[in-house]
């Protein structure tokens, strides 16, 4: 059975700074790319970032290039989202999902998907 479960999330002001993390099981993870989604209330899920397999190629979307940064630790089965600078219009429920053998920033193309960790940017 495979899970993603994310953590990390809360409440932070405006400026600040949050990890999140995505511990995966139950799958080859070093073969996935994975990728962090976004959705705000009342929005569709929105790319955020995404990372190859290897982890030597990554994708940003443009509203949060330079601010965060996505990254992976094979041996830990994980996938992290580094957000610094972070803005109220940063508030969404963060998801991380799978995709087999690629990555790419359509949500459909995922495979796999964890319950979502909320961030909350106050002003």
């Amino acid at each position: 059975q495979v899970q993603l479960v994310e953590s990390g999330g809360g409440l932070v002001q405006a400026g600040g700074s949050l990890r999140l993390s995505c511990a995966a099981s139950g799958l080859t993870f070093s073969i996935y790319g994975m990728a962090w989604f976004r959705q705000a209330p009342g929005k569709d899920r929105e790319f955020v970032a995404a990372i190859s397999s290897t982890g030597g190629v990554t994708s940003y979307a443009d509203s949060v290039k330079g601010r965060f940064t996505i990254s992976r630790d094979n041996a830990k089965k994980s996938v992290y989202l580094q957000m610094n600078s972070l803005k109220p219009e940063d508030t969404a429920v963060y998801y991380c999902a799978g995709r087999r053998l690629n990555f790419g920033r359509a949500s459909q193309q995922y495979d796999y998907w964890g319950q979502g960790t909320q961030v909350t940017v106050s002003s």
